[in-house]
């Protein structure tokens, strides 16, 4: 008969010595490993964060660093020559903590601005001429073959945030940080500015005009606009707009598709995060995209 009485956390298996008594048997193979995982997670060995965390560390070895760049047309870049006042509303605007720096010729990638660096100038009769070139750190090029796990590694080494990707004719790709790395182990990292209260799906900002969380689902979104948006792939307005997009749209894009227009409010690198919406008169129903 089994004992019920409560034993005391020192009695208690960690979780180190849980895993390993699961782990006994011998997987080896990588399939056969997320399999023993998963029966772990079955077990209430590992709970459903700490399989996703694991199975992200597994996954980073067969991953590439084109699966996640950021690309070239999305960059935003500064010329070394400018002069630092005249970048920082762009600076500003975007929020970013660091920029691939080119030269005047956009031939090349010379350097990295850290916005951090700004900060001694601030407050200083300096900053009136400061140029951008004056406080440029050393970039680190990374080929677009390169795994996920040996660039932390490289990142870690040398203590960088951000590499700037080449293609196999050594021309700009685009960049990689490792912020996009440990997203793919820990799931999306949002920062102070990616904090938002919790906000409306829908917001009606004037006559026939409204701001819609891109995560809605279509579900909802058909229920509020007495619609049909729909797509046998994605179930969120945002996944239907990046479709129609055919690539991962920036602020201003406009989708036009299913008696709506969809203007691309506020995105980041890997999703939309919000659209203004209208709905079209008939006429103007037809599916099209600029």
């Amino acid at each position: 008969m089994k004992d019920n009485v409560p034993r005391s956390d020192e009695e208690l298996p960690n979780w180190f010595e849980r895993l390993s008594r699961v782990l006994l048997r011998e997987p080896k193979t990588h399939a056969q490993l997320v399999e023993v995982l998963h029966d772990a997670e079955q077990r209430n060995v590992l709970d459903a964060d700490s399989l996703d965390m694991i199975e992200g560390v597994l996954d980073v070895s067969a991953i590439k660093v084109d699966d996640i760049m950021i690309p070239r047309s999305q960059m935003i870049v500064l010329k070394e020559d400018a002069l630092v006042k005249d970048v920082l509303p762009s600076i500003i605007e975007s929020a970013h903590s660091r920029y691939p720096v080119i030269d005047d010729n956009f031939e090349k990638v010379v350097g990295v601005l850290i916005v951090k660096d700004l900060l001694q100038y601030g407050f200083s009769d300096k900053y009136k001429n400061l140029r951008v070139k004056d406080v440029l750190r050393s970039v680190m090029f990374v080929p677009e073959s390169r795994r996920l796990d040996i660039l932390l590694r490289e990142f870690r080494a040398k203590h960088i945030h951000m590499g700037v990707v080449l293609d196999e004719y050594g021309n700009v790709a685009g960049l990689v940080t490792i912020e996009d790395v440990l997203e793919q182990i820990v799931g999306d990292i949002e920062d102070e500015h990616d904090v938002e209260e919790d906000k409306p799906e829908i917001i009606e900002q004037a006559e026939n005009q409204f701001l819609v969380q891109a995560q809605i689902t279509t579900d909802d979104f058909n229920e509020y606009f007495d619609s049909d948006l729909d797509h046998p792939e994605f179930n969120t307005v945002g996944g239907v707009v990046t479709n129609q997009c055919g690539h991962m749209p920036k602020s201003g894009e406009v989708v036009l598709t299913d008696g709506f227009q969809f203007t691309v409010h506020e995105a980041g690198a890997r999703r939309v995060k919000s659209l203004r919406v209208k709905r079209l008169p008939p006429q103007n129903n037809d599916t099209q995209s600029s």
